[in-house]
């Protein structure tokens, strides 16, 4: 038996039925990351003592019948944003190629206390700025479905260990999309909470008001299961709230679809999609109809503002957040000689950040000054409450709203996209970072290569989406 093909939920049932130990398919998963990863270049760093360590502290207690937490050995991949104590957290920058972190995240800790096998940190859009995992330092992440193509991004690391194997669930982030996204890309199942939901204790920010902690897996119960394990809310976290509504426990096999109210945007149907994307959109369509859901067109009069609005406010976050990086307390420091400290920032930070992070800053910086701050940033913080508005006002009638996940199916990584192009691949995702809403992406795996399709729920409504995907992901197998 292939123990890596096992989801985590029946790993869980395997290890009660003493069919086998939580050492047999930690090792499991280690020989596969050697075996793959060399290709997939899903990892960073692996942690394969840390692995075994917490895979025979799950045994013992397997063998003493004690209590044990919700993953039970379940292995997982973390997203190299996310810090775990003592080993390596870069963000894919050479400007932390060497910080080992001091401390857990909230996010490591609770997957620690939930006997969760952590297996290594994986790769991921330099500081999660990007869309195709193209931009880390440590190179390009390869899509396991097919490697000449993208997995997505920022979170395409944490997407390709699921696919490939490699890991049985995986951390992501979402800030416009990065947990959603590369699941589509990839096949598999992404899940991004109500904003607040999960701690950022320890999470490197990219944006503050937008950055969501996201969980990957092979289905949606397992996406659910990796949720219910790091939710909550962290003194350490001012905006971490607690969200009772992901601690539902639910039957998978139930049909919850039946009497939802779904909304569906008309200007996504008129949309000239990828012939594949619509298709599977429509059928999906047809799909929650047959289920006994109530399928209902409404209008999104906001669509064409919400890219523009969103790079606004994200690259002036990351002009802030990126400051930190003085390479004076940590992070790269340049070995050419400077004459003084302004000089040693200079050239440190040249060095240290790749092109993309770079731009984002000086885009930022540039929104942030006293000239523009009123005419760009205050302006796009008003549009993004009339976006917030707009979708709390959908909500009062229905329980989700339904969209592709992408515009544009995986690109090969030596495509010639424009970054404005590869912007557009976030067009369906940010609409529920900017409200704050939960949201979803279960694969339809139709036609030759697999897409995403989106369920979108208002704040705290989290369990919909579980239900609704659980309810849609069995439809399309």
């Amino acid at each position: 038996m292939d123990l890596t093909k096992l989801k985590g939920h029946e790993l869980i049932k395997g290890y009660e039925n003493r069919d086998f130990s939580c050492r047999e398919v930690t090792e499991a998963y280690l020989k596969n990351i050697i075996e793959k990863d060399q290709e997939i270049n899903a990892y960073i760093t692996v942690t394969e003592d840390l692995a075994m360590e917490h895979a025979k502290k799950v045994d013992r207690k397997y063998e003493n019948r004690e209590e044990l937490g919700i993953l039970a050995g379940i292995p997982t991949a973390i997203k190299d944003n996310v810090a775990v104590k003592d080993v390596r957290m870069t963000c894919a920058s050479k400007m932390l190629e060497n910080f080992i972190s001091p401390y857990n995240s909230n996010v490591s800790e609770k997957i620690l206390e939930a006997d969760g096998v952590v297996l290594g940190k994986v790769n991921m859009d330099e500081f999660a700025m990007g869309a195709a995992t193209k931009t880390s330092y440590f190179g390009n992440t390869k899509n396991p479905l097919d490697t000449k193509l993208v997995p997505g991004g920022s979170s395409g690391g944490s997407a390709a260990a699921v696919a490939a194997e490699e890991a049985a669930i995986a951390i992501g982030t979402d800030t416009g999309g990065s947990t959603r996204q590369p699941a589509s890309f990839c096949g598999i199942v992404g899940f991004k909470p109500t904003y607040g939901t999960v701690s950022r204790y320890g999470v490197a920010s990219m944006a503050n008001t937008f950055d969501t902690v996201g969980t990957m897996g092979r289905d949606v119960e397992d996406a659910h299961l990796l949720m219910k394990a790091i939710a909550g809310r962290d003194n350490r976290d001012a905006t971490s709230v607690e969200n009772k509504s992901i601690l539902e426990n639910i039957d998978y096999e139930k049909n919850y679809l039946k009497d939802m109210k779904i909304a569906v945007p008309k200007e996504y149907l008129n949309m000239e999609l990828d012939s594949t994307i619509m298709k599977n959109y429509r059928e999906t369509i047809e799909i929650l109809k047959n289920s006994g859901a109530k399928i209902e067109e409404v209008s999104l009069k906001s669509l064409e503002y919400t890219i523009q609005t969103y790079h606004i406010l994200v690259n002036g976050e990351i002009s802030s957040n990126m400051a930190r990086l003085d390479s004076l307390r940590y992070g790269h420091r340049t070995e050419q000689n400077y004459a003084s400290y302004d000089e040693m920032f200079k050239k440190s930070r040249a060095e240290g950040f790749g092109d993309e992070v770079k731009k984002r800053i000086m885009v930022g910086t540039h929104i942030l000054s006293l000239d523009l701050a009123n005419e760009y940033y205050y302006k796009a913080m008003k549009v993004r409450t009339l976006i917030k508005n707009e979708y709390e006002e959908i909500f009062k009638n229905f329980d989700l709203l339904v969209s592709p996940t992408a515009p544009v199916l995986p690109f090969e990584i030596e495509s010639d996209m424009t970054p404005v192009e590869m912007y557009q691949a976030d067009l369906f995702t940010i609409p529920a970072n900017m409200s704050g809403c939960p949201s979803i992406s279960v694969p339809f795996n139709s036609g030759n290569f697999p897409t995403g399709i989106i369920l979108t729920a208002s704040r705290f409504n989290d369990i919909k989406c579980i239900k609704a995907g659980a309810g849609l992901e069995r439809g399309v197998k």
